[in-house]
């Protein structure tokens, strides 16, 4: 069973960066699809960006498409989210999740380990 664990959140005013980190244990992580979800008060959990096993491909929500990036590193089994440009309805708790398969998913339904969460808060 993986874990996951993330950090890198924070208090960023508007216009600024954070990099946030999820690393997982276990052997399998580079066989696996990842991804960065978002939970703000009172709303569903929605999709932020999503990763290929290797990397090759990557998916964004619209809304932080350009600003954000996904990247990951096998030999570290790491995931990344490098979020620039933030906003302040980016201020949510950021969720990294492994996927069932090795290709890039979307909904939440595809994953099956998750991380316990980072608070990511974005002043104006």
């Amino acid at each position: 069973q993986v874990q996951l664990v993330e950090s890198g959140g924070g208090l960023v005013q508007a216009g600024g960066s954070l990099r946030l980190s999820c690393a997982a244990s276990g052997r399998t992580f580079s066989v696996y699809g990842m991804g960065w979800f978002r939970q703000a008060p009172g709303k569903e959990r929605e999709f932020v960006a999503a990763i290929k096993w290797n990397g090759g491909n990557t998916a964004y929500a619209d809304s932080v498409k350009g600003r954000f990036t996904i990247s990951r590193d096998n030999a570290k089994n790491t995931v990344y989210l490098q979020m620039n440009s933030l906003k302040p309805e980016d201020t949510a708790v950021y969720y990294c999740a492994k996927a069932l398969g090795g290709t890039i998913y979307q909904n939440t339904q595809h994953y099956d380990a998750w991380g316990q969460g980072t608070q990511v808060t974005v002043s104006s």
